[in-house]
């Protein structure tokens, strides 16, 4: 059996961003420490911050005054944000700054008076969060046949906004019905779907045809995994989503010769290589990496944890 290894994998900017600003928020203060929602959408990487003593919360109104709140990397709306603020909590924002660029154009685009239409999935993280940003101006759209019952007309403003971590082709199919009803509607200064995913779905695109089977690292909750996974099937070979080694099935690899392995944009790179290490053990697999694209992207820590590292 061979296995490839797609590059890029794993973690992007933003989640590199996220889980550094929690650990250096426990280097500061130790345990006590909470954050809203899961900090990125992976259990390994969850479960880690939880044996470390920090607690994850689905309600800002569950951390006790005072206490230090951070925001995970998906964001979240100004009422979050002003909860956070009466309790007197000390947040810091671990939202990934491609995130924070699509709640600026929302607020842009509401400013000016346009109807906004979302493109995203009901109840994500990263949706909720962005349409907090102006709720009144903009109405969340998920697939092309939607776009027929939407209720404006040729004379109404008009503006979409994408979830940044949605399948490129999933998304372009949103955008073409909306463009063909509405050849009015405004798009974005640059597209919304992140470099990472773009990347990494590019990267599956390309070397899946060379592989019988495909395995993405990743938690059934993770948009951008499951787009992976979706990708595999959309090209016709089996894939499957899971979070590590234990979830492997003997009767996957009944007859491949070839497995194309990546990794979701939150997927730990540990997950992927125990995998590997399984596969080789085994199977007698033997691995090449293929890469297809470079990342040097970084992005700064907030800056009010900047400002508490320099107080401490």
């Amino acid at each position: 059996m061979e296995i490839i290894l797609a590059n890029p994998r794993g973690f992007c900017a933003g989640v590199n961003m996220a889980i550094e600003c929690l650990d250096q928020a426990l280097k500061l203060f130790g345990d006590g420490i909470y954050v809203y929602h899961e900090i990125v959408h992976n259990k390994y990487v969850v479960e880690r911050f939880v044996d470390q003593g920090v607690t994850f919360v689905d309600s800002v109104e569950e951390v006790p005054e005072g206490s230090i709140l951070l925001f995970s990397a998906h964001g979240v709306s100004p009422e979050i944000r002003q909860i956070a603020k009466e309790r007197n909590l000390q947040s810091i924002d671990a939202t990934c700054p491609l995130v924070t660029k699509v709640h600026l154009e929302a607020v842009k685009y509401a400013r000016d008076h346009y109807n906004i239409l979302l493109i995203g999935h009901e109840g994500h993280d990263e949706v909720i969060g962005t349409m907090g940003e102006a709720p009144e101006s903009i109405t969340l759209v998920e697939t092309p046949d939607e776009v027929e019952a939407l209720p404006f007309g040729p004379d109404d403003k008009l503006a979409y906004l994408t979830q940044t971590t949605l399948s490129v082709e999933e998304a372009g199919q949103v955008i073409d019905a909306l463009k063909a009803r509405y050849p009015q509607i405004v798009s974005p200064p640059k597209e919304d779907i992140c470099y990472a995913t773009t990347n990494r779905q590019h990267a599956v695109a390309q070397l899946v045809p060379e592989s019988d089977l495909l395995l993405v690292l990743g938690s059934q909750n993770s948009s951008n995994s499951r787009r992976l996974m979706e990708i595999g099937h959309s090209l016709g070979k089996p894939a499957y989503l899971i979070d590590g080694k234990e979830e492997l099935q003997e009767d996957w690899f009944e007859n491949v010769q070839t497995v194309l392995i990546t990794a979701g944009a939150s997927a730990p790179e540990v997950v992927v290589q125990e995998v590997v290490e399984h596969l080789v053990e085994n199977y007698s697999a033997t691995f090449r990496e293929e890469v297809l694209r470079e990342e040097n992207v970084h992005f700064s820590l907030p800056k009010e944890l900047r400002i508490l590292q320099t107080d401490k």
